[in-house]
């Protein structure tokens, strides 16, 4: 039981997963079941919808390169064996508790368009997992999203027609917080313009001002139809050109740039929020 650089998440104790260890000899073992698993065929309606980059299945991953995986959900990065600390694994399956009984685990970024036979019997192949039943197996769900750099204003209204505005997951965010955030944006918009005014977009430097700038034309051209959904990040932010503390490594300037970038999204939050006008339910 261990979480990655012994980090607790959310409500975490910083042994928040059970860690499945590979050697080499599993691993290359494994990829082979997933290359060589039989897939589910998409309908023909779905055949030329493209994958998100940010949430691929892992057999794809896995055609993409034979080290994909282990440099990305399977990476042993920040893990260690309490059983042989001396041995680093190869690649390591993460399980993360699904319900308060601890009787359901979840395979950590294991999307996966496999038939239902071969994933069990390829996920067998995970070290501690021979012999598991399998409550609810994998599968892929088509996101629907707008084009809203070339469709939406900043507004988040439809260019084609501004009586119509648009709101969470659709927008083109990826994320529970982030689709309630553009939800709240979208209201603070449509409130402001009920009452005669214009509503204006929080400051880029924000997290809230950042999404509404991607997605309203901060994804390259307008015209580009590469457009993906997007969680918040640093790298959506402008960056922080302003002197900072002084700090040795690398790793430490990383975190005290982004504390002074969070310290400054937190101050340009506070004066947007102080002029905006409340808005009072009728």
């Amino acid at each position: 039981m261990q979480s990655r650089y012994d980090k607790p998440g959310p409500g975490g104790s910083g042994a928040d997963y059970i860690n499945c260890p590979m050697d080499k000899e599993q691993y290359e073992r494994f990829i082979d079941g997933l290359i060589e698993g039989e897939k589910t065929q998409f309908k023909e309606w779905e055949a030329n919808t493209p994958y998100f980059e940010g949430c691929l299945p892992i057999e794809v991953m896995a055609e993409r390169g034979r080290e994909t995986l282990r440099h990305g959900p399977m990476k042993p990065i920040g893990l260690t064996n309490a059983h042989k600390p001396e041995e680093k694994p190869w690649a390591v399956v993460q399980l993360r508790q699904d319900n308060a009984l601890g009787t359901l685990w979840n395979m950590v970024g294991f999307q996966t368009k496999l038939k239902y036979g071969a994933q069990t019997e390829i996920f067998r192949l995970i070290p501690g997992l021979e012999q598991a039943e399998f409550a609810r197996l994998g599968g892929l769900h088509r996101n629907t999203f707008l084009n809203s750099p070339k469709l939406l204003d900043g507004q988040l209204r439809l260019k084609a027609d501004t009586r119509l505005r648009f709101a969470g997951q659709i927008t083109g965010v990826e994320g529970y917080v982030e689709s309630a955030a553009i939800g709240l944006i979208a209201g603070r918009f449509a409130s402001a313009e009920r009452l005669g005014g214009s509503g204006t977009p929080p400051p880029q430097t924000t997290a809230l001002g950042a999404l509404v700038a991607h997605i309203t034309g901060g994804h390259l051209t307008a015209d580009d139809n590469r457009f993906q959904p997007m969680n918040i990040n640093f790298g959506l932010l402008p960056p922080y050109t302003e002197p900072i503390e002084k700090v040795k490594g690398k790793k430490a300037k990383t975190q005290a740039r982004r504390r002074a970038t969070t310290a400054r999204a937190l101050r340009d939050l506070e004066q947007w929020l102080e002029g905006v006008p409340a808005v009072a339910a009728e």
